[in-house]
């Protein structure tokens, strides 16, 4: 395999090499990420990186990934809303409720099992056993689309654009008030939040997170928004929205602690995907329609 360049921006500069590392390569664990440069699979001016080098923001990387793992995780016949499919790639239009990769207390019955079923295993091993083609991922109760890669010269391709902000990212929400302003942008760190170690926050030091906003329509008690990602955090939209003022509406982690009647978690929904094809370099544009309870609680909600 090639291996892949890295180049680390300025606002890199002082993080460790594996926790950098980790964030470029989608579906990379912090901990995947320590083993390569452990093994010595990471260098710079063909010198080897420590993983707890801290980087300075000019190095030019190579990072050389290991063959695919074997894949453990089975194929489930779960059905899929195919939007785009190639011999590279695919494209779903993933439900509310459905998680992305086996994890702890979901083991099965995940979008990977599902994607192993129906590419019959063709799925990209960046990844590892547990994440096969993930190249990003969005939350078990946001619905939309997410791309997943059929062989690693697809994904490494698409990681390539999700590292240079190319490949763009567009979401709707509910958002509970009404901002002043008619659109705007969150420029704010996100990282662990100190209070509590299994939530996100807005924090001093967190990783660089941008999201631009514009409302869409003005509601009664809420505000149609749509979101579009510079960066992708964990649960960046959620957070940023919280940070401003605005939480996203039924979000009982960053919001009102109960829930909203008619909706199953956050009213987020990833809308729209725009990229470059990493084979053909030609421009792929995807959208896909507000699910039926989104589109119920903008009836509820219109003056």
């Amino acid at each position: 395999m090639e291996p892949i360049i890295l180049r680390p921006e300025q606002d890199a500069a002082g993080t460790r090499a594996d926790i950098w590392l980790a964030s470029q390569i989608e579906g990379l664990s912090r901990s995947a990420a320590a083993r390569l440069l452990e093994e010595g699979r990471v260098t710079c001016g063909g010198r080897t990186l420590a993983k707890n080098v801290r980087l300075n923001g000019t190095e030019t990387l190579e990072a050389d990934l290991p063959e695919p793992e074997p894949i453990d995780t089975q194929p489930q016949d779960i059905p899929l809303d195919v939007v785009y499919e190639d011999g590279d790639i695919i494209v779903v239009n993933k439900p509310k409720g459905l998680v992305v990769h086996p994890a702890p207390g979901h083991p099965d019955g995940t979008l990977v099992n599902a994607l192993l079923y129906h590419c019959g295993g063709s799925l990209s091993g960046i990844g590892g056993a547990l994440r096969p083609g993930i190249v990003h991922r969005i939350d078990r109760n946001t619905s939309g689309l997410i791309i997943a890669a059929k062989n690693d010269f697809a994904h490494q391709g698409l990681a390539a654009q999700l590292q240079d902000h190319t490949l763009s990212r567009i979401y709707e929400c509910i958002v509970t008030g009404s901002p002043r302003e008619d659109a705007g942008t969150v420029n704010a760190p996100i990282g662990r939040s100190p209070k509590d170690r299994k939530k996100m926050a807005v924090v001093t030091g967190g990783r660089p997170a941008v999201t631009h906003w514009r409302v869409l329509q003005r509601l009664n008690g809420g505000t149609h928004m749509q979101c579009r990602l510079e960066t992708g955090r964990t649960h960046q939209i959620r957070v940023h929205m919280a940070y401003i003022g605005r939480p996203v509406l039924g979000d009982t982690v960053y919001g009102a602690k109960k829930p909203v009647p008619g909706l199953q978690g956050q009213c987020l929904h990833a809308e729209g995907l725009c990229f470059r094809h990493p084979r053909t370099g030609e421009a792929v544009e995807l959208h896909c329609g507000l699910p039926a309870e989104f589109q119920a609680q903008l009836r509820k909600m219109t003056p």
